[in-house]
């Protein structure tokens, strides 16, 4: 139980099944779990604020994570968009790339932009790559011409990417000036506020769908905020980023493209700060929820950023981490497809109507309704006791997709409870051995709802030696929320070779700081954020770019970046192309973060301890014996062997046969091979 008279930091992530809540008063932490309401987020933040025992009076900090935005683009339900672009480029967002993702499907398309031909307008105007202006901006035309088309089309947001405005966004702020005083009801996105890189489609796309984004986000914030002010909130709302930092809403509701890959992001900032404790730091995350497992591959602490991401086929050019996700997740459908094979997800059960199991409805199969007829999950004990589950309907439910191929409910459930880990095992790689590192080298983290119940299994497919189960680890997305840092990202190319680059590295860095110092202070922040540097850096004549991080500024030393560089690239493709090869930076880039100070850890035990049973469990084709325990009866330091399953008011934990676990001093649950 918090204590009423202390302020209380709360964290709240919105799952595709539960909507988590974590709160912390300076000495005790709390952990909710209520459904999600998936047509409006807001009321499962609502109702998971409502289940705590303290009044929103006594909150001073409330993280929130969620997928709004995520899903705007996905469901193309975002705003109506106007794109404003150099004479000539009009139809760039139509032609993007030349590339073919999948170059044996005979009728190929590319994706459909989110803004139609008739909502592109161009502006005459020209600005090289240097910055300098080779066409000036036709002022008249935008006033008389650009603004009537827009007020005509009645647009909620207008994005505006001009050729080269990377370089010299001046034509860019004119236009954003003009269209704000002539229709102030429009929210206005410039691309050289979002991302100051090259590229000119991935620059338009990223601008494109921060101003669809953002008036959807600005409305569910608007609304978010009102309601926790009717109930006297008034403390600070932050909002997750992509990137794995948050920021005040304020702040989010103008940078809405930070929030599009956001909901990821909380689940690995928790799992690093955990996992920590035991000394840790090269990880392999794994988030298990209802609908999808996100991975992420993390090294020395530091989760692995990418700078260019896409969501539903469209390009982003903004710092997201590097986050893998497939359809495999507990509300996963288990279903036959038109070649009689065996498939699971991606399309979910959700949190309405959920698995059969949950009794709300649901009558399509899912992972979590084979893991109850495969003896994992178990009626009495799943989510602490706090809700039941209808195992009859799960194997009636079972039953009838297994009569399809011959089998018993039971093979059946095995069977994708196997294929959903392949997906798994598949997404990890993906981020691992393609990227260039050995899944072996590193620490498998699960957390959600389903991770901790198959990751010793995937591990076991991978070669991983050991898997670190974090305490509570069904609200690790939540706990997220409240260890991230505040954090600001600035960038700027400029092409330039090595030598070149470096003696302007320091005053180009400057430059970079001063914005984000800035940002920070219009923030509200009046400490100094903590700053690291990179450059993004290739072989004269390639097309792409790595990202090597910088030591020291004010060391910078030619020879030792063009090591960095040639290590970094012989690691990520097998080989370097020699030193005398010349090389060039690209990118500069800053990032600033401002910690909240030591973070709260949290502890394993959530339920009552109970004595162990022993229950039947199937696995490899039949029903075995396997010992059942709760969290609460977990002793630290006592060494559990293999079939063993225990429940926790959050999460489920699997130990197979041929691996042990113990709960070492932090409260983290290792497990190892046997």
């Amino acid at each position: 139980m918090l204590e009423a008279a202390r302020s209380v930091s709360v964290g709240v992530e919105v799952g595709g099944t539960f909507t988590d809540l974590v709160a912390f008063d300076g000495r005790n932490l709390i952990t909710y779990k209520v459904p999600s309401t998936p047509s409006s987020p807001d009321i499962g933040v609502q109702n998971a604020l409502k289940a705590a025992p303290f009044p929103l009076s006594a909150i001073t900090d409330l993280g929130h994570g969620s997928t709004v935005a995520t899903n705007a683009v996905l469901e193309r339900k975002g705003a109506r968009v106007a794109f404003v672009t150099t004479k000539g480029f009009r139809d760039i967002l139509l032609l993007q790339r030349h590339d073919r993702k999948f170059i044996y499907e005979l009728a190929y398309e590319k994706v459909r932009p989110l803004v139609e031909r008739s909502d592109c307008f161009e502006v005459t105007e020209r600005v090289r790559s240097d910055g300098s202006v080779r066409h000036a901006l036709n002022l008249d035309a935008v006033e008389n011409g650009l603004v009537p088309q827009l007020r005509g089309g009645r647009y909620e947001a207008v994005a505006i990417c001009l050729l080269n405005s990377y370089a010299n966004p001046d034509h860019e702020n004119a236009i954003a000036d003009i269209v704000r005083r002539a229709l102030p009801d429009v929210l206005v996105t410039c691309s050289s506020s979002i991302v100051r890189e090259f590229r000119e489609y991935e620059r338009a796309s990223t601008a494109t769908l921060a101003a669809y984004v953002q008036p959807v986000i600005d409305r569910y914030l608007a609304r978010l905020e009102k309601s926790l002010a009717e109930q006297d909130f008034t403390g600070r709302l932050t909002v997750m980023q992509s990137n794995g930092g948050k920021l005040p809403a304020e702040a989010m509701r103008t940078n809405a493209i930070a929030s599009l890959l956001s909901g990821p992001a909380a689940g690995v900032t928790g799992a690093i700060a955990q996992a920590s404790y035991s000394g840790l730091s090269n990880l392999i995350t794994f988030d298990m929820g209802g609908t999808s497992t996100d991975v992420c591959l993390v090294e020395g602490g530091q989760p692995t950023l990418t700078f260019e991401s896409e969501i539903n086929g469209l390009p982003i050019h903004a710092p997201t981490l590097d986050i893998v996700t497939v359809g495999g997740g507990g509300g996963s459908i288990v279903w036959r497809d038109e070649g009689g094979m065996l498939r699971v997800g991606p399309h979910s059960a959700g949190a309405e109507p959920g698995p059969i199991c949950y009794g709300r409805g649901g009558r399509n199969p899912t992972i979590t309704d084979a893991q109850i007829i495969a003896g994992a999950l178990q009626p009495s004990t799943f989510l602490g006791g706090n809700m039941t589950l209808d195992i009859d309907a799960a194997r009636n439910g079972m039953a009838q997709l297994a009569r399809e191929f011959g089998w018993t409910p039971e093979e059946l459930a095995e069977s994708a409870i196997r294929l959903v880990n392949a997906n798994i095992v598949r997404a990890i790689q993906l981020v691992s051995t393609e990227r260039g590192r050995d899944p072996r080298d590193y620490v498998l983290v699960p957390f959600g709802g389903g991770g901790p119940l198959h990751a010793s299994s995937i591990a076991e497919e991978l070669g991983i030696s050991t898997v670190l189960v974090p305490p509570n680890p069904g609200v690790l997305s939540a706990y997220g929320l409240l260890v991230s840092d505040y954090r600001k990202f600035a960038s700027l190319t400029r092409r330039q070779p090595l030598a070149e680059g470096i003696a302007n590295a320091a005053a180009i860095f400057a430059e970079l700081e001063a914005e984000l110092r800035a940002g920070f202070a219009a923030m509200g922040f009046s400490r100094e954020p903590a700053f690291t540097f990179a450059m993004d850096m290739r072989f004269v004549g390639q097309a792409f770019e790595l990202h090597i991080p910088v030591r020291s500024v004010a060391d910078l030393n030619e020879d030792e970046v063009r090591d960095a560089f040639q290590t970094a690239h012989h690691k990520a493709f097998g080989h370097s192309l020699g030193a005398k090869r010349p090389v060039e930076i690209v990118v500069y880039r800053v990032t600033g973060a401002l910690s909240e100070g030591e973070p709260p850890r949290l502890r394993f035990a959530t339920t009552q301890k109970t004595q162990p049973r022993t229950l039947p469990l199937f696995v490899d084709r039949q029903w075995r014996d396997c010992t059942h325990m709760t969290d609460g009866s977990l002793v630290q330091g006592e060494e559990l062997h293999g079939p063993v399953v225990i429940s926790g008011g959050t999460s489920t934990v699997y130990i197979p046969a041929g691996w042990k676990g113990m709960l070492d001093a932090f409260d983290n649950f290792r497990q190892t091979r046997a």
